[in-house]
């Protein structure tokens, strides 16, 4: 098997999770990179402001329910 740049002595013994087909793997791992604190603040923001959208409009306030519905979208475009 074959180290990555960066993994060298990294293998299923040592927590690298890379099998070869041949001994019995079904699928590759993938690595993603940490979510960062505002990337988190920013998906906190957006679903606080769908819940409460969702709430006034239960309430019955439709005008404030789509005020917080454009305050989620403009938080989410953070997120893109």
């Amino acid at each position: 098997m074959l180290a990555h740049p960066g993994e060298a002595g990294r293998g299923p013994a040592r927590g690298g999770g890379h099998l070869l087909k041949a001994e019995g793997a079904t699928h590759t791992s993938v690595r993603m990179p940490p979510m960062t604190v505002a990337r988190v603040a920013w998906l906190v923001t957006v679903l606080v402001a769908l819940i409460t959208a969702l709430l006034l409009l239960l309430a019955g306030y439709t005008g404030y329910a789509g005020l917080g519905v454009a305050v989620a979208a403009s938080a989410a475009v953070n997120l893109l």
